[in-house]
């Protein structure tokens, strides 16, 4: 009887786990999708304010411009990186 009971009370305690942590992780991936729906359309923006070159043509401008550029490329680089999680 008291083994029943105990079993009982860890089935519920693995259940609860389970459940916490499948919620936790379905909170990560759409944090995740929002964020890489964000780096793109940043990236488009960009590309849009930048679509004659003159930001790039600048000195100070230019250097400042090209360092957000490459930031963006390298977060592009790491979103492209597609991870199977099913």
């Amino acid at each position: 009887m008291i083994i029943e009971i105990v079993l009982g009370l860890l089935v519920l305690g693995e259940g609860y786990v389970i459940w916490n942590l499948n919620k936790k992780t379905e909170m990560l991936e759409t944090w995740v999708e929002d964020f890489s729906a964000k780096v793109m359309n940043v990236s488009d923006e960009l590309r849009d304010i930048d679509a004659t070159g003159h930001f790039e043509a600048d000195d100070e401008i230019g250097t400042i411009f090209s360092g957000i550029k490459e930031i963006i490329s390298d977060l592009e680089e790491t979103l492209g990186e597609e991870v199977d999680a099913t």
